[in-house]
């Protein structure tokens, strides 16, 4: 699983609307938005040019400039 974070600006967007997009591409897909730095983390098999267009369809467009991979935490122990 990659991580990625996407700082927000503006009025956040429709979670399940957006969920449901990414779910189509990836559906083991994780979404939340930190409530205090307003920074929507995603969780997802998707590299960055397939997860951009699933944002779009989701109601979020953002630019590859606006994803920030975060590098992953996996110690290999569950399998994953």
């Amino acid at each position: 699983m990659t991580q990625f974070r996407i700082p927000l600006s503006g009025p956040a967007p429709d979670l399940q609307l957006l969920e449901d997009a990414l779910q189509d591409a990836d559906p083991s897909v994780l979404l939340d938005i930190e409530p205090l730095s307003r920074v929507l983390r995603i969780s997802t098999l998707l590299d960055e040019h397939s997860l951009l267009p699933a944002l779009d369809r989701g109601g979020l467009a953002v630019s590859a400039a606006q994803l920030e991979r975060v590098p992953s935490e996996c110690c290999g122990g569950c399998g994953g």
